[in-house]
């Protein structure tokens, strides 16, 4: 990939470091002596000729460690190494008795200690050798990362497998974790975006994971023991579940002997994963109110999608049409229609989720002062419209694939993001240089392709709209021209 350096750009920036010189540098009584650049002189700067940059993307290898795979990317820049683990399990794959434990495992696993250590002496040596350790999770996996010094790793490595591996689940800590959610529960209330989202993917989801909402009978004290979470990390931190990488000061030569005593640690899986639910989205047309007295009313909608994460046009022109949509920052036809033209709101923005295996979301969102909820829903469903019928300008495809590809690069900002990424695509059987196959694909994309796949795929009419707000200063009479309200009460 190359970048190149505007002439006319770089001219004018060179004549004002000349102008910049001459008032800053030189003393006053020489300014009258010196005149402006001629156009000799203006000749010679045009004529300079630049190298043009270019963009080698860091290359990683894939080895197996005693079964596991692992990713390496060398980085001798700093004396630091970093280390990654990618288990597949998530609560995602879990029924809902285990929805709770499985959000917790991470917290636990970093400050329920180990079974050698209490949390507290496990502080302690994090913070006497400054390691740096995360733990997360998502629907379908639990991560975990491990950032020290070259000459401490073999203590962090040590210390990290005792955290993985042998966790004491501490019920004292289990249940300071399980006070934090319950008032989270409670707080959900007060984020009116937040409440939104989350109803939204209910009425949409229904009883799958994604439309699941943590609430006090998920954090009851019997579905949160230590006994519960061993049961569940038996299930998921195992060999069977695991992708691995490494970056920083260590070469390839060296990985075995680095790794080979924490490999040798993990243990075999007690059983196979499930596989993950298919949901099975519903259309549930009309506009959906949740009471709430705010200043500013919360918008979103959205109806189900087929378009897939996949190697596809069909998949490329979706995404570069939700970027001229609304995903695409300031430059967006949303958020020109509902706050430039109509000054509805600060912000509008659209989504096209893509899952590989089943069926995502397409829709927008919004924020609004109640007197405009109802015709700014109206801005939102006919700019979508518009693209159903009419392919967008050409120059607005060449700059959303300018944004696309020069932003390109900061995909390789830190070698550990490089590795951490890589892994993901290694866990979930997508191609490794799948980046660079999304790099080529937005630049097929085509007007017309993208008309076409809204077309297809984006119906307004058939939206799932939801509202957060003051029934007494919305015009519900107006806002019922877009389906029968329904008052969803939250509790």
């Amino acid at each position: 990939m190359r970048n190149r350096q505007d002439s006319s750009t770089t001219v004018s920036l060179l004549i004002l470091a000349y102008s910049l010189f001459v008032i800053l540098i030189l003393p006053a009584s020489s300014l009258a002596q010196i005149a402006p650049p001629t156009n000799t002189v203006r000749s010679a700067i045009e004529s300079l000729s630049f190298k043009q940059l270019e963009f080698e993307q860091p290359k990683v290898y894939q080895v197996k460690i005693d079964g596991i795979d692992v990713i390496h990317l060398e980085d001798r820049s700093l004396p630091l190494v970093t280390l990654h683990a990618y288990f597949r399990g998530g609560y995602g794959l879990f029924d809902r008795a285990s929805y709770a434990a499985a959000l917790g495992l991470p917290a636990l696993l970093r400050y329920g200690g180990t079974e050698s250590r209490p949390a507290s002496e496990v502080d302690k040596e994090i913070a006497h050798h400054a390691h740096q350790l995360t733990f997360g999770s998502a629907g379908g996996s639990v991560t975990s990362s491990l950032n020290t010094l070259t000459e401490h790793l073999s203590t962090g490595l040590a210390l990290w497998g005792d955290m993985l591996f042998e966790p004491a689940f501490d019920q004292v800590e289990i249940e300071a974790w399980r006070t934090r959610q319950l008032e989270g529960v409670v707080r959900r209330l007060d984020d009116p975006a937040r409440l939104a989202y989350s109803e939204l993917n209910r009425l949409l989801f229904g009883d799958h994971p994604i439309g699941w909402e943590m609430g006090p009978d998920d954090l009851a004290p019997e579905r949160l023991s230590a006994d519960v979470f061993r049961a569940l990390h038996k299930k998921v931190i195992c060999r069977d579940n695991i992708v691995m990488g490494i970056t920083g000061d260590i070469g390839q030569q060296d990985l075995d002997q680095a790794l080979e005593n924490l490999i040798k640690r993990i243990p075999r899986c007690t059983m196979s994963l499930p596989e993950p639910p298919a949901p099975d989205i519903r259309q549930a047309q009309g506009v959906f109110l949740i009471e709430k007295d705010l200043e500013q009313s919360v918008i979103a909608m959205a109806h189900p999608s087929d378009v897939r994460l996949s190697d596809e046009p069909e998949y490329f022109a979706a995404m570069m049409g939700n970027a001229i949509l609304g995903g695409g920052g300031f430059s967006s036809r949303l958020l020109n229609r509902v706050r430039t033209e109509e000054g509805y709101s600060y912000s509008a923005a659209s989504l096209w989720t893509t899952p590989r295996n089943h069926k995502g979301l397409v829709g927008a969102t919004t924020r609004t002062r109640p007197s405009n909820v109802a015709p700014a829903i109206e801005a939102m469903l006919e700019t979508m419209s518009i693209l159903t019928r009419e392919a967008p300008a050409p120059n607005e495809v060449a700059t959303t694939v300018a944004q696309i590809v020069n932003g390109f690069v900061f995909n390789f900002e830190s070698p550990s993001a490089i590795v951490a990424r890589s892994m993901y695509y290694l866990a979930q059987d997508m191609p490794l240089d799948w980046l660079e196959r999304y790099w080529a694909g937005v630049q097929e994309v085509t007007p017309e392709s993208i008309r076409s796949v809204f077309a297809e795929h984006l119906h307004p009419s058939k939206m799932t709209i939801l509202v957060v707000g003051d029934p007494n200063r919305i015009d519900l009479e107006q806002l019922e021209a877009f389906g029968p309200i329904t008052t969803i009460e939250v509790r």
